[in-house]
């Protein structure tokens, strides 16, 4: 591993890239923000024009970078599926002719052998063609990441505060393993320029698996020092679930449909590898909504 490597941050503006990029300044690494709009950007790192559906800018955007993190998706459009496998065919490539020695990847956690979400199917598809042209890929899959900005978070928080009382529907009670996005950008740190780590897929998680419905309970307890109580009922599909989401909260209606969509899929931890190549104890659900809270207030 070496400080002098330089490195690609694609989505650098977004909810994991804008902190990944100055915890990787702060390595001592040579940064490039890939950004639509780099005349706007105002992080610590030089700014560079890309977009993931524009292959010369691509090709450009990574001239003589040694890694290269895509943080790319397309939630917020219906047919996100197509966009993302172009997306990262043409990164990968570009990549390959670029002479870059490893692509790093957040993608998502769920059981391959389990019935997946087209979301969470596409994440699988994306791990596949970003490699498809040779370059090594490291995957970290993570469930829902906590942090202020984040869509997941969001949802959440909006949820506690506009609701003193719930009608949930019964995949509320699907487990997942709520990680802190401290510990995400601590793990995509941790694995650039790693050799161990290159072609590898990790789990990341936090410390606990618990379900929506007992995510909410803590953010509700932490958020307003008292449980909101809560009703399940048993067919609440996840349509019907999107228009209430986006009643109740401000969050894109297409982004929040894709979202819940996954969310009646167990996502859980089932191996720990990445400890061995980052060590460190993730932060508890709790202290991490605490966290959440107190960077929105500052903002």
């Amino acid at each position: 591993m070496s400080d002098s490597v330089s490195v690609l941050v694609t989505g650098a503006t977004g909810f994991v890239g804008a902190r990944l990029v100055p915890a990787l300044v702060e390595q001592g690494r040579t940064v490039r923000a890939m950004t639509r709009r780099p005349g706007g950007y105002t992080g610590p790192a030089e700014a560079v024009y890309g977009d993931v559906g524009d292959v010369p800018s691509l090709e450009a955007a990574m001239a003589g970078v040694d890694v290269a993190v895509y943080l790319v998706h397309s939630l917020d459009d219906n047919d996100f599926e197509r966009k993302d496998a172009e997306a990262a065919r043409s990164f990968g490539r570009a990549a390959r002719e670029a002479g870059v020695r490893q692509i790093v990847y957040l993608g998502g956690l769920g059981d391959e052998d389990g019935d997946l979400s087209a979301h969470l199917r596409s994440r699988r598809e994306v791990e596949t063609l970003l490699g498809e042209a040779g370059v090594p890929v490291t995957v970290l899959r993570a469930a829902i990441v906590v942090g202020a900005g984040g869509i997941s978070w969001e949802i959440t928080r909006q949820l506690v505060k506009n609701l003193p009382a719930m009608v949930v529907p019964k995949w509320a009670k699907t487990k997942t393993q709520p990680i802190s996005i401290e510990d995400v950008v601590r793990y995509l740190a941790g694995v650039v320029d790693c050799e161990p780590a290159f072609g590898q897929t990790f789990d990341i998680g936090g410390p606990q698996v618990l379900s929506y419905l007992q995510m909410l309970q803590e953010a509700a307890e932490v958020m307003n020092g008292r449980r909101p109580f809560v009703v399940t009922v048993p067919v609440l599909t996840p349509k019907l679930s999107s228009h209430w989401i986006g009643f109740v909260t401000d969050v894109d209606a297409t982004t929040g449909k894709n979202l819940i969509d996954s969310m009646a899929t167990e996502v859980v931890v089932t191996e720990q590898r990445i400890r061995d190549i980052v060590p460190g104890e993730p932060v508890a659900y709790q202290e991490a909504v605490r966290r959440a809270i107190a960077e929105s207030a500052r903002t």
